[in-house]
């Protein structure tokens, strides 16, 4: 009897593991990335098209960072949870900088107030304030919303929550992303 209990839970998983799309997605996702890479959304030329007003950092257009991988934040000193997950960006940039860009937009904020937080945490991730409109596929709409893009303009991660964005996991996909 306790064979056939056991025959029949490993039947009912594998089939939700086939049959239902969810599991099975995200399963083939976890094990097959490259599945999900090549079916990432792709950022235009035009989609890059933003001018950029330096806080710690020279003023710049967003198409200067064509061609490269880019962790790309948004944010604002008024949102809980971007002020929650600054520490494990700074993190990030300290380790990853020389590999991979780093552009955060910090959106309906203040320059001053973004200026003061800054300065008071002693970040040095480049942050910007978008002088120009922002493509919709990119345009947040919640915060903090991250993307990380490949070389190609290709989404290869987007999340839009609090993340720990030092953990070991994102250090293994920034590895296999900058090879």
């Amino acid at each position: 009897m306790k064979k056939l209990i056991t025959y029949v839970v490993i039947l009912v998983v594998l089939g939700a593991v086939f049959l239902v799309p969810g599991i099975r997605n995200s399963l083939k996702d976890m094990f097959f990335p490259v599945a999900t890479i090549e079916n990432a959304v792709h950022i235009e030329a035009d989609d890059y098209d933003i001018d950029l007003m330096g806080i710690n950092a020279p003023s710049t257009n967003m198409k200067n960072f064509r061609n490269k991988p880019v962790f790309l934040n948004f944010w604002g000193t008024w949102c809980p949870p971007c002020r929650k997950e600054w520490p494990s960006i700074q993190k990030l940039y300290d380790r990853r900088k020389d590999h991979i860009d780093f552009v955060l937009i910090a959106m309906e904020d203040e320059e001053a107030n973004v200026r003061k937080f800054l300065k008071e945490n002693n970040y040095t991730v480049p942050v910007y304030i978008a002088q120009s409109p922002i493509s919709e596929k990119i345009l947040p709409k919640a915060f903090p919303t991250t993307f990380l893009l490949d070389e190609n303009g290709r989404i290869l991660i987007k999340e839009d929550a609090a993340t720990d964005w030092d953990s070991e996991s994102i250090h293994q996909f920034i590895d296999n992303i900058i090879k």
